[in-house]
């Protein structure tokens, strides 16, 4: 079988010129199979600040914008392709992308594939805690391990 990747972006946003809704689904594809899941039913939300921002509050209790929200589901169903996962939703905010591939010091290629690998880690039951990727630290928590490892083996794809 394979995943299904369905990407999307909140209505009435300019997206940059470098977005490419195939290459997006293929890379989170690509990272699904590295991972060994198969079955699952993931969708990606494109958003700015203040849409991750309202989301973060109604679902958080945080009033502040922030570089991605994943909401794990977990229902399972089936249809005629077979058995399914309904893993759950990313939003990932295309304002945030930038400053943090500048805090960290990466392109936005880069960044923009690690936040996608972290989705799909928290949709599926990987959780660091109060550990964070911070510029210039290792990080030593399971699932940012995993997160780093798997970025490393996906540095010549390009997003952007």
């Amino acid at each position: 079988m394979a995943n299904r990747i369905l990407i999307s972006a909140q209505e009435d946003l300019a997206l940059p010129s470098w977005f490419d809704e195939a290459k997006i689904e293929g890379y989170v594809q690509a990272v699904l199979n590295k991972l060994n899941l198969d079955g699952e039913e993931i969708s990606i939300l494109f958003c700015n600040d203040s849409y991750i921002q309202e989301l973060n509050k109604n679902y958080r209790d945080i009033d502040s914008a922030t570089d991605i929200l994943s909401f794990e589901n977990g229902e399972k169903y089936t249809d005629e392709e077979g058995d399914w996962l309904q893993a759950g939703d990313i939003a990932v905010s295309l304002d945030t992308l930038p400053k943090n591939a500048e805090y960290f010091k990466v392109s936005e290629n880069e960044e923009l594939k690690r936040l996608l690998i972290h989705g799909v880690l928290h949709l599926n039951g990987y959780d660091h805690g109060e550990e964070h990727i911070e510029s210039g630290v290792t990080p030593t928590d399971e699932m940012l391990v995993l997160q780093e490892k798997t970025l490393k083996e996906f540095e010549e794809i390009n997003l952007i």
